[in-house]
């Protein structure tokens, strides 16, 4: 059973048609294109706009796309797992919805909440169902509506955040490549730089707390760039050393799409080239759950048989997490 190893045998993603540049939020608040480049690398980001549309509108496109992709029939799928900060409710849990609307019947399924780094809290979740032997094929998504808890008079933040995710498709690995290893961290006391004041029991919602915007993604960033930094370079750090690894055997370092200052900054400590890592938060923006698998849609062309990636991340809470795996096909 230790041989078993969970492999990604496909990978989708979806983003909104509508595209918000930095020349729109230059008519909404005080900013400029060339500051928002030089500070994020950010040139637009996507927003899922009409009535009654939500997280898991865009996570039916993914999975549909997953099922379409692989020649798998909706009845073939064991479990569904959601990594989301924006669930459509409180409860029920999207991830149950998305089954509902794509005909997985046979599936259980749940959410995970781990802000920025919940894909790969739960990418790591799903491949032990697989390396146990329990199930054979197991959905892991990452999905956010951003814009639903953005505050876009607040231009310290609704400049980083974009709507749109992604997912895998995981089944037992037909040789030895899959998913190797992970780290995972946390740490309670960054709850202070990085949250969401109401909404949740210890200050439901209310009259007041509409009126005083405290629904909204609340950042302090300097404490924030410093614990990514350092997060998401111990843990590949860690990782490697685990697995006897040196950076020139590593093929691709897919991080979580934040800030590009953040990405080159940890390039440069792992002391790894920025052309071996993935970057598209130009295009996207920071789409919290839904920036991995967005990168491995995106970049899927790219990735060979046997390459061996790094995933890692950062979120809210703090959270922290960083995955070894080997790519499990060409893509062409």
């Amino acid at each position: 059973m230790s041989d078993v190893y969970a492999s990604i045998s496909a990978v989708h993603g979806y983003v909104p048609d509508d595209v918000l540049t930095n020349h729109d939020l230059e008519q909404m608040v005080d900013t400029s294109d060339e500051w928002i480049v030089s500070r994020t690398g950010i040139k637009e980001r996507r927003i899922l706009k009409g009535e009654g549309k939500a997280t898991t509108d865009m996570g039916v496109e993914v999975v549909k796309g997953l099922l379409e992709k692989s020649g798998t029939d909706p009845s073939e799928i064991d479990l569904v797992i959601l990594a989301t900060v924006t669930s459509d409710m409180n409860f029920p849990d999207g991830a149950n919805t998305i089954c509902s609307k794509c005909g997985i019947n046979n599936a259980f399924a749940y959410d995970i909440s781990a802000a920025c780094s919940g894909f790969v809290f739960s990418l790591f979740t799903g491949a032990q169902f697989i390396k146990t032997g329990a199930y054979k094929k197991v959905i892991v998504l990452g999905v956010d509506k951003m814009s639903s808890i953005v505050d876009y008079t607040d231009r310290s933040t609704c400049i980083i955040f974009g709507d749109g995710g992604g997912g895998v498709l995981l089944e037992p690995s037909e040789g030895d490549l899959g998913i190797r290893d992970a780290v995972m961290g946390g740490d309670g006391s960054g709850r202070e730089y990085l949250y969401q004041t109401a909404g949740g029991s210890l200050k439901p919602a209310s009259a007041e707390t509409v009126a005083a915007r405290e629904h909204f993604v609340t950042q302090i960033g300097r404490p924030v760039f410093k614990a990514a930094v350092s997060g998401m370079k111990d843990s590949v750090t860690t990782l490697l050393e685990r697995n006897n690894l040196t950076k020139d055997e590593i093929d691709w370092i897919v991080p979580h799409q934040a800030n590009i200052r953040i990405i080159n900054t940890l390039a440069s400590m792992l002391d790894f080239p920025m052309d071996k890592v993935v970057v598209n938060i130009d295009k996207y923006g920071n789409t919290t759950d839904g920036t991995i698998p967005l990168c491995l849609w995106e970049f899927e062309s790219k990735f060979k048989k046997g390459d061996k990636i790094v995933l890692t991340a950062f979120g809210g809470g703090f959270t922290w997490g960083s995955i070894l795996l080997d790519w499990a096909y060409d893509s062409n």
